[in-house]
């Protein structure tokens, strides 16, 4: 599972990430961006770390979790 913290999260910069990590058009990215906002972005422990490490690094505060 992978959450992001923080009262107000930077939906834009998440949604970068999310673009160039999973390759997805505009629609499908604000799909997951939903997702990812509501704690039900669920992937393998790997990969959802991977993700949050991208997130950090783009100053966005997140975890992965197991489910």
């Amino acid at each position: 599972m992978l959450q992001v913290l923080g009262a107000s999260p930077n939906s834009v910069v998440i949604m970068r990430v999310l673009r160039a990590e999973f390759g997805t058009d505009l629609a499908a990215t604000r799909a997951v961006l939903r997702s990812v906002l509501s704690g039900d972005c669920t992937g393998t422990l790997p990969e959802m770390e991977h993700v949050a490490r991208r997130l950090r690094a783009s100053g966005i505060t997140a975890v992965a979790a197991r489910a």
